[in-house]
């Protein structure tokens, strides 16, 4: 049997809402597509590894599967902070990558229509090609994180 065309106007605005994770790195909000989130840890024991990026922490052990950390952070080039009991890992997994990225505190998940995202503004900054786009909630703005570019870019 064929639905397609008795579908409502509240299925359609939901296929067209993107669900993402917020979380804060000093006053400003981020988002990243949930699916790619897998879980959200406390911080761990990181153990340091020798000769990678400045902004990659070490790797932990998280249920006997060796993850990479990266101080999102140090990531975007913002001061250093000492972590605290709200500090957490988001560990996430792309394109079979699994990585865990430390930042001040998870949000909320936020579903954002995509009619209220729009491209990033062409200006330039020390992390502004990280941004896949800008979701507007209310009167305010969350920086949508493109996370292929977080672990890739250079």
């Amino acid at each position: 049997m064929n639905l397609d065309h008795h579908s409502s106007s509240t299925s359609d605005e939901e296929i067209q809402q993107a669900k993402f994770l917020t979380f804060e790195l000093g006053s400003e909000t981020y988002g990243l597509d949930i699916t790619y989130v897998r879980e959200i840890v406390g911080m761990q024991t990181i153990t340091h590894v020798p000769d990678v990026p400045h902004y990659v922490r070490g790797v932990i052990n998280l249920r006997g599967k060796v993850i990479p950390i990266m101080d999102v952070r140090a990531r975007f080039g913002l001061p250093d902070r000492s972590y605290d009991d709200r500090t957490c890992i988001i560990v996430i997994n792309v394109n079979e990558w699994w990585v865990g990225l430390v930042v001040d505190t998870v949000s909320e998940v936020l579903d954002i229509p995509e009619a209220n995202i729009e491209p990033p503004p062409r200006i330039g900054g020390s992390h502004s090609h990280f941004i896949e786009g800008m979701g507007m909630v209310g009167d305010d703005v969350r920086l949508l994180l493109d996370a292929e570019r977080l672990l890739g870019a250079a």
